[in-house]
């Protein structure tokens, strides 16, 4: 892999893609972790008098109306702050670029290309060619979207030298040890649907894998208990394959079997045979501390249940404390994990947080990322 650091590039026009796909809540970012991240490399570029033009998607834009609250507008505002930078408002025009005494500016949202068709998504080459037009490298540090094949991730290294910023070098070098065995895996989330090859994959490399949060509603669905009204996968292949995952890890899958359900104006905490018709789960409190205390690598990733509500924090809490009292190395990949992680200052207690979400999962469970595997070839 080409890395940055091993590569000076001075005095030229580089395409850097990072991911500033950052939460965002009533017009203010809640969580700059990642945007924080992406500072060395583009100091880097900067301190050797590099023009930089900054690529990153922002939220999904499915059709016209999402552009409104999608803009990657927000950004450029907190990015103000520390640099001297423009805002390009059309991902398809750069034009400005060209005319501009600017080194450093922002792209809006390249998803704004997938309408009317897909073109960011759908890793078009002839919209990654007119990017690259406007430079002469391409750097690539936006590790939460390298399991996505998108023009602006993949498609730019069909044209443009190519290298990995300083992020995305601490994130293989950091989650190196999770390619080989992991004592204990915890998968939690909303759902199921999108998780079942990573899980399949994680099963083969360690020795337990704890399910937990909106996932869990689906497995224990397909093992014949009732969870009410509560988020589960309807897909009969997700179903089926959910079955087989079941029948072939006897005793390899565990999961706590106390909830926390809303009855009324109450929020109960029952056992998995009390759950009724009508109640919907939260929260999910994990009771397998020995086997935490005894696994000396721990892969994390997804939280117990609705930990955007405070009523529902408990489980995600308690399991929390439990990772940090076993003081064994707990690796977490990315997303909201992180961002409750981050803002309930318990960062230092976590051997590496990692800024990918998906790209952090399909990396554990494959060994590699899609966008690697594009590239290098």
């Amino acid at each position: 892999m080409q890395y940055l650091s091993n590569n000076k590039i001075t005095n030229q026009r580089v395409i850097l893609r990072c991911d500033f796909n950052v939460p965002v809540q009533d017009k203010k970012i809640m969580d700059d972790n990642r945007i924080q991240k992406s500072f060395k490399t583009i100091n880097y570029l900067l301190e050797n008098n590099n023009k930089v033009l900054i690529l990153s998607h922002f939220g999904r834009v499915k059709k016209e109306e999402d552009k409104e609250n999608n803009s990657l507008y927000i950004v450029y505002e907190y990015l103000k702050k520390y640099y001297d930078i423009e805002f390009i408002n059309n991902p398809l025009d750069l034009s400005k670029v060209n005319s501009s005494n600017k080194n450093i500016f922002l792209i809006e949202n390249t998803r704004y290309t997938d309408v009317p068709n897909k073109r960011e998504s759908a890793n078009d080459l002839e919209l990654a060619k007119y990017w690259a037009s406007f430079a002469d490298c391409f750097v690539l540090d936006a590790f939460g979207s390298m399991h996505r094949l998108h023009a602006s991730t993949a498609g730019l290294s069909t044209y443009l030298p190519t290298y990995y910023g300083f992020l995305v070098e601490e994130e293989i070098k950091n989650l190196e040890p999770l390619k080989g065995h992991i004592d204990l895996a915890i998968m939690g989330g909303a759902k199921a649907d999108d998780k079942i090859t990573i899980i399949a994959s994680l099963l083969k490399k360690c020795d337990h894998l704890l399910i937990t949060g909106g996932i869990l509603n689906t497995f224990l669905k397909v093992m014949g208990y009732n969870v009410g009204q509560s988020l589960v996968a309807e897909d009969e292949d997700v179903l089926e394959q959910v079955k087989s995952l079941i029948e072939e890890n006897k005793g390899k899958i565990i999961y706590s079997e106390k909830f926390v359900v809303k009855r009324g104006n109450d929020n109960l905490v029952v056992d998995l045979k009390e759950i009724k018709n009508n109640d919907i789960i939260y929260d999910n409190i994990i009771d397998f501390e020995n086997i935490i205390q005894d696994s000396k690598r721990i892969f994390l990733n997804g939280t117990c249940g609705m930990c955007e509500s405070d009523a529902y924090q408990r489980g995600t809490k308690e399991l929390f404390n439990m990772l940090i009292s076993s003081h064994n190395d707990v690796y977490v990949g990315g997303g909201d994990t992180v961002s409750f992680i981050n803002n309930w200052h318990l960062t230092p207690y976590f051997k590496y947080l990692s800024s990918g979400g998906g790209a952090t999962l399909e990396y554990v469970a494959n060994n590699t990322l899609s966008t690697i595997q594009y590239i290098e070839k």
